[in-house]
């Protein structure tokens, strides 16, 4: 078994144009995730995935593996797709892992925890690193995607409404959200892109709803809460930037 590792990256994001080469402490955000994902050791190989040529040359020129998908793709999961596809070596019991591109502060155990729940049971065939909601303006803001899940982990829903309902925020509503980890079992993704996008999934611009709408199967992977903001619109950078300074995976490449 081997894990590929994917980076979807693209130009045109509707909430953040141009989003993947934004600066944050003077280096590329998606700079920033490569050199983050690298911590994790176990890679066979990771790749960033984009249809713009200025990621491309971005790409070669720091050395990055780097693969060129369609620009007709509108959600992450369907570039990394057609990208683990291309290489043509990844094999049905491997694991492909979406690494997005807006994760700046990842750390390699977020990674790890992502497969842990594929390594353990042969029934689990993708994942979702779920985490912690405690601070209420996450729990409220809508580009942040909400999980609902069985007890058994199974994700039933993903919203950017706040889920579950309450009148007043508590912690102890175990509201969790999705940070940008997804871990699936290649034969798996190849039925998510088999499958033809949900109407959900459009409403709420999340492909993980396509796996709730079709046939199910995708499960948490349990995080923890730690002060980790994903870059969704552009004021999302002051407040990564303000954590970054003191950041001691950040400290190991900065100068790279």
């Amino acid at each position: 078994m081997n894990i590929y590792g994917f980076i979807p990256a693209r130009m045109a994001a509707s909430r953040f144009p141009g989003k993947p080469l934004a600066l944050i402490k003077n280096i590329p955000m998606v700079k920033h995730v490569y050199e983050r994902a690298l911590f994790f050791k176990k890679w066979k190989n990771l790749f960033i995935t984009t249809c713009d040529n200025e990621i491309l040359q971005f790409s070669k020129k720091n050395n990055y593996p780097v693969i060129m998908t369609s620009n007709k793709h509108k959600r992450a999961l369907d570039r990394v797709y057609e990208a683990a596809k291309n290489i043509k070596i990844v094999r049905d019991n491997d694991i492909v892992i979406c690494v997005q591109g807006d994760e700046p502060l990842l750390t390699p155990n977020m990674i790890s925890n992502s497969i842990k729940p594929l390594l353990n049971s042969s029934v689990i065939k993708g994942t979702v690193l779920a985490m912690e909601i405690v601070e209420e303006e996450q729990f409220r803001d809508p580009n942040i995607l909400k999980i609902i899940h069985k007890k058994n982990g199974e994700v039933l829903y993903t919203s950017r409404n706040p889920i579950p309902y309450c009148k007043k925020f508590s912690k102890k509503l175990n509201a969790k959200r999705i940070y940008g980890i997804f871990a699936f079992r290649w034969k798996f993704l190849k039925k998510f892109n088999q499958t033809k996008e949900s109407s959900l999934e459009i409403l709420e611009s999340c492909d993980s709803n396509r796996i709730c709408e079709s046939y199910g199967g995708q499960f948490i992977a349990f995080q923890k809460y730690k002060k980790s903001y994903s870059v969704d619109c552009l004021q999302d950078l002051k407040k990564v930037e303000k954590f970054m300074s003191k950041d001691k995976l950040f400290l190991k490449y900065k100068n790279k």
